[in-house]
């Protein structure tokens, strides 16, 4: 099997009584985009800030092409290229000053600046002052430095929060360009569905500082196995659902909204079953939806919740 260009193992990381990351492993393959998707305070940020060598694990290993960052740390960042949640530039610096400025710091020259101008659509603004660039502007701005020295890791931490949707979608646009036309793997956190979906081969969903699921999007949704997501409501709902040992999906209730929701295999011999369970129960149906899953049925059955809660 190739080596992978990412490889966690057992990784912890706690900041004084919050344990952030709480024993994540992963492989990361080589030329694969990779999503990280969980809501704020999942751990996504200090995960990756780990495997960024930003922050060190308390317990665990990390691997970049097979090596640790100790005693490898310049030639690690010669194959990296990263973005922040916040990237902060000098104001009164044009864009391509801005460039040319982090370009030297890989010994790269003008024309690798003009290619990367273009890349991520900023020849229009290649003489306006940073301080002047919408936020999107600035987004393209902060993904173009990470692409200069044409990483072959790129690691990417919410690289659309707070961007209208326009903006957004020009960024999913030049991260489309890229998995075309480069061997780059990419790491990518988000608390947006579509964009896993849009951009990612390979999802990995994490809460708390743990991993609940992970595959490809089609892995994840078990799309072949036509499995369907069901959301009801009760007549004079209970605080807590009783517990069940004859309906053999895991019921999850959310006390505030007062609904239920868990995911079908089988419809035909499954569902029946649901119905004497309510029956045995004493519980009135309300009303009831079922449909094909989604990435959000996924988090809101292993969680309770929705992913932008």
């Amino acid at each position: 099997m190739e080596q992978p260009v990412i490889e966690v193992r057992n990784v912890h990381k706690s900041f004084k009584l919050v344990q952030a990351v709480k024993g994540i492993s992963l492989k990361i393959a080589a030329g694969s985009f990779v999503a990280i998707l969980g809501p704020n305070g999942a751990g996504k940020t200090t995960l990756v800030e780990m495997i960024e060598g930003i922050q060190k694990p308390d317990q665990g290993e990390i691997l970049i092409l097979g090596k640790t960052w100790k005693n490898n740390e310049d030639e690690l960042r010669q194959v990296i290229g990263l973005s922040l949640q916040e990237t902060r530039f000098i104001d009164k610096l044009r864009v391509s000053e801005t460039m040319s400025l982090f370009a030297s710091f890989f010994k790269l020259g003008k024309d690798r600046v003009d290619e990367v101008i273009s890349l991520v659509g900023l020849e229009d603004k290649r003489k306006a002052f940073v301080v002047n660039l919408s936020g999107g502007q600035r987004q393209r701005l902060a993904l173009g430095i990470a692409l200069l020295n044409k990483p072959k890791i790129l690691l990417l931490d919410e690289p659309t929060t707070g961007l209208d949707p326009n903006a957004r979608r020009e960024i999913w646009d030049i991260l489309n360009k890229l998995k075309q036309q480069s061997g780059t793997s990419m790491i990518l956190t988000t608390h947006y569905m579509e964009e896993a979906e849009r951009l990612c081969d390979y999802i990995i969903i994490i809460d708390k500082g743990e991993i609940l699921k992970e595959g490809t999007l089609d892995q994840m949704l078990n799309d072949e196995q036509g499995e369907k997501f069901v959301e009801f409501s009760l007549k004079n709902p209970p605080g807590q659902l009783p517990t069940t040992h004859e309906f053999p999906s895991k019921i999850s209730w959310n006390v505030e909204d007062s609904k239920g929701r868990f995911i079908l295999g089988k419809v035909d011999s499954q569902l029946p079953l649901f119905f004497d369970y309510l029956k045995n129960n004493n519980l009135q149906l309300n009303d009831m939806e079922c449909r094909r899953l989604t990435l959000d049925d996924l988090f809101t059955s292993l969680t309770g919740r929705h992913l932008d809660e």
